[in-house]
């Protein structure tokens, strides 16, 4: 039946490979879990309908039982007393209600294994379900860590790049040049100031030069 295969098929899916292949593993489990309990309720609502239903083929056949003993009882009464016409009727009526016995008999028999076909279905699915609600978390909390370990490969990944890592050392020596300029810049500065007062001190220099000059002179 249609219920029973769809139980089977949560009850063989491995919860691991399904989070590997969804998207957002957190909603794909909450869904799964939500599976669970919809079919556990409908094959609860199964197996309490397959045993009343298996009960009252088993009253059937007990019903058809007693009529056989019933008219096979009034076929002998029908032959102690000579009657063989009513004897032959009688026991027509006993073959009937033997064949009907039968078959409810058959029927139980059938609705018996379906019955316990869901009760093991029921107990695999109800297993299956507390075994996705313990690990639930913690199948999520592991993929939660997958796609953050992924996230930081990637990362590495992209540092690691040859263009992004060449773009990178453009950059730093660029940075490097502009430091050597505004350092070279400040030294020439420097410099100026120097070479100026150089030049002061030069001119004081040959002021007092000139001015010893004259006065061997004078």
């Amino acid at each position: 039946m249609a219920l029973l295969e769809r139980v089977a098929t949560l009850i063989r899916a491995n919860l691991n490979d399904l989070l590997d292949q969804a998207e957002e593993p957190e909603k794909m489990i909450k869904q799964v879990i939500l599976d669970m309990q919809n079919q556990l309720l409908q094959v609860k609502t199964q197996v309490a309908i397959a045993i009343a239903d298996e009960h009252l083929l088993e009253n059937k056949q007990k019903e058809n039982q007693d009529k056989v003993a019933e008219w096979r009882r009034k076929a002998e009464l029908a032959v102690d007393k000579r009657e063989d016409e009513l004897a032959r009727a009688a026991l027509h009526r006993v073959e009937s209600y033997r064949e009907l016995e039968a078959s409810f008999s058959q029927q139980a028999s059938d609705q018996k294994v379906q019955a316990e076909n869901l009760k093991t279905a029921l107990r695999k699915l109800e297993q299956k379900l507390e075994e996705a609600q313990a690990k639930a978390e913690l199948l999520i909390a592991q993929h939660r860590r997958a796609r953050a370990a992924g996230k930081a490969e990637d990362a590495r990944q992209a540092i690691g790049n040859g263009q992004k890592s060449a773009a990178f050392e453009r950059m730093q020596r660029k940075v490097a040049y502009h430091e050597a300029a505004s350092q070279a810049k400040s030294e020439l500065g420097a410099d100026g100031v120097e070479d100026r007062l150089t030049a002061i001190e030069k001119a004081d220099r040959i002021e007092q030069l000139l001015a010893e000059m004259k006065a061997k002179r004078a």
